[in-house]
């Protein structure tokens, strides 16, 4: 945590200073008090207006002061998130705004590679394969089907580029310590990384190659939700399930580090090997 007065209050009056800098000295005030995280997003700007007895276009020219002065940072129709300039500390690793984490035999629908790393100063969507290996598991995949093809309507409005645009679609399987998991359909704008079409996803690391692309992609937050249902007879059979187990749907829409649709997955796990949690803010 940073221990310097984000304002030269010695120097000057902070009465003296204009309101929306006020604001901001109380916010840096807060947020150093709170024992805020790299990656931390702050509540909503109708929420700070509200707590600090401002119009938003105070609030607003706030948080650009602060955003500025590098202590947070703006992510499309999600909202404002501390950076470790801010913090003080690393970059947080968490999957997605929610914070989707790991499962008692899994964890997110995304995975990290080694090499290379995230752009510094970031925070990154946690993945399969990086629970697997913070935990000591055995991961392992089977590729499905894998394709390029046009992108359908629905598709192209959630990844953001034209109907018909080259899609790179995947379904995989994916294991623990060889207990299956989780089902999953990856689809991605094949703009952004061409080598995907040509990659055997058998062995290699779907984000490890996004990394690779030119310029890299680092899948930086991504909008997740959950619901639970009853397997089809598909998914009965490739998930091994024999008796009443349910089935978790989780879909995932990851952002790149330019707040740019990246993938767009669904992953159906075995309802008794993975738990969902979250943190949840204003």
């Amino acid at each position: 945590m940073p221990t310097e007065s984000p304002l030269p209050r010695g120097l000057l009056d902070a009465d003296a200073l204009p309101l929306y800098a006020q604001v901001a000295a109380r916010l840096m005030d807060d947020i150093t008090a709170g024992g805020a995280r790299a990656g931390d997003r702050l509540p909503s700007e109708r929420v700070l207006a509200e707590r600090y007895a401002v119009s938003r276009v105070t609030m607003r020219s706030a948080l650009a002061d602060l955003a500025n002065r590098g202590v947070i940072e703006s992510s499309p129709a999600r909202g404002w998130f501390l950076t470790s300039t801010g913090t003080g500390t690393g970059a947080d690793t968490g999957a997605g705004t929610a914070a989707a984490a790991g499962a008692s035999a899994g964890g997110g629908t995304a995975e990290a590679g080694h090499t290379p790393a995230a752009p510094p100063g970031g925070r990154s969507v946690q993945g399969f394969a990086d629970h697997a290996l913070r935990h000591g598991l055995a991961a392992r995949t089977r590729v499905l089907a894998s394709a390029v093809r046009p992108a359908r309507v629905q598709e192209a409005e959630e990844l953001r580029i034209a109907p018909g645009a080259p899609l790179f679609e995947m379904r995989r399987l994916r294991y623990l310590d060889d207990l299956v998991v989780v089902v999953e359909h990856n689809r991605l704008p094949l703009a952004l990384c061409p080598r995907l079409a040509d990659t055997d996803f058998g062995t290699a690391s779907l984000y490890a190659t996004l990394r690779t692309a030119t310029p890299g992609q680092f899948p930086r937050v991504a909008d997740y939700s959950v619901e639970a249902r009853q397997p089809t007879p598909e998914e009965r059979e490739l998930l091994e399930i024999t008796d009443v187990t349910p089935v978790l749907v989780a879909t995932q829409l990851a952002y790149n580090q330019d707040a740019r649709p990246l993938e767009l997955t669904v992953a159906i796990y075995r309802g008794d090997r993975y738990r969902f949690r979250a943190s949840i803010t204003d």
